[in-house]
């Protein structure tokens, strides 16, 4: 699914969300008695949402797409940066606005719906509560509105009164779909909606994200490992790693079209039916985001990557189509297709494996 990209002015005036400079850190437990490590969850995230586009996080496990998620409806507060929601930086306003504010306009549907919602509510009032907390209503106003919601996501009225464990894995989902649609929000979150529900029912709950989408008018964030499944249903990809945003690109260029590297590995590992290729070959060890390293965090497994990848993290460099921007000294060249770049990372691999050197320390561009 693809939509006409918009203007970076057109985003500069129309935010819904903007993050500047956003930076999540926490404190593991793993340090020694006195000190304790700082993992590194988000560093220096940049992004603008408007109203009524879908944009798609991709990423490795432990890239910052779910805490990327919770900066954005207010749940996890940055470390440093600033978060604006309709031109208000949220974390400056006292904790009664800050819940007015974005508790009523934002919605987040959780990874698994058997941990996400209470068991020992039945559907109707695990619906009704964000009415009942934000005051959204009389009482005859917000049991219609349990009604209308049920029906929205297509569950039978039957089954108001049952608890989330006499439910199946898609019913459960579309509860807490429902519940993420109660205050009528601008944007809703969804995080790795499907990956805890059978192949069956994962395409029932897109095309329920996607019809939904359409008919309110929301914007929707979509994170998953399901990478076609984000470019097939959203306007912009993100590609995330190790707590960075490295490239953000229309989704109809985000499969050949992409200039980081990263983002045409991670695309590379799709299999294909059509088309299929070998996967880019990734060497080197994947870093710590406890002690990432210096410069761009992907040279340790860079096939490009030379003595300016380690020294400083490349700014955003923009591309030549609106809307699409990347972070990479040695970007891939324009127009270069993927399997080209399968046998170049090959080519890199056994050229360092015989000079019996890092890796990473050798260049790797064609001639």
């Amino acid at each position: 699914m693809t939509a006409p990209v918009r203007e970076a002015e057109a985003r500069r005036t129309d935010a819904l969300v903007r993050l500047t400079d956003v930076h999540v850190v926490h404190k593991a437990r793993s340090g020694g008695v006195f000190t304790r490590d700082r993992v590194y969850a988000l560093t220096g995230a940049d992004l603008t949402i408007v109203p009524g586009e879908t944009i798609g996080v991709v990423g490795e496990s432990g890239c910052g797409k779910s805490t990327l998620a919770k900066v954005l409806v207010g749940v996890q507060r940055p470390t440093s940066g600033t978060v604006t929601f309709r031109g208000r930086d949220l974390w400056s306003l006292k904790p009664d606005e800050r819940r007015t504010a974005v508790g009523g306009s934002t919605g987040m549907i959780f990874q698994d719906p058997s941990t996400a919602l209470n068991r020992r509510l039945p559907v109707s009032r695990i619906l009704r509560d964000p009415l009942d907390v934000h005051r959204r209503g009389t009482s005859a106003e917000r049991a219609d509105r349990v009604k209308e919601l049920m029906s929205l996501v297509g569950l039978p009225r039957a089954l108001a009164d049952a608890l989330p464990g006499q439910l199946s894995g898609g019913q459960r989902q579309r509860v807490a779909i429902a519940r993420a649609l109660a205050l009528d929000p601008d944007l809703v979150v969804a995080d790795e909606p499907t990956s805890a529900l059978d192949v069956s029912v994962r395409a029932q709950i897109l095309n329920l994200l996607l019809d939904l989408k359409e008919r309110l008018g929301l914007a929707l964030v979509f994170v998953s490992h399901d990478i076609q499944t984000v470019r097939r249903m959203s306007d912009r990809v993100i590609t995330m790693y190790l707590g960075r945003i490295v490239e953000e690109s229309p989704a109809d260029e985000v499969t050949d079209g992409s200039r980081h590297p990263y983002t045409r590995a991670l695309f590379s590992a799709t299999p294909g039916l059509l088309d299929p290729i070998e996967p880019i070959p990734l060497t080197g060890p994947v870093p710590s985001a406890t002690r990432p390293p210096s410069g761009c965090p992907f040279r340790t497994r860079c096939w490009k990557a030379d003595g300016e990848c380690a020294t400083r993290m490349p700014e955003f460099t923009a591309a030549s189509t609106p809307g699409h921007r990347f972070r990479c000294h040695h970007p891939v060249e324009e127009g270069r297709s993927t399997r080209t770049l399968v046998a170049q990372a090959e080519s890199a691999a056994e050229a360092a494996a015989t000079a019996d050197v890092p890796f990473q320390q050798h260049i790797r561009e064609p001639s």
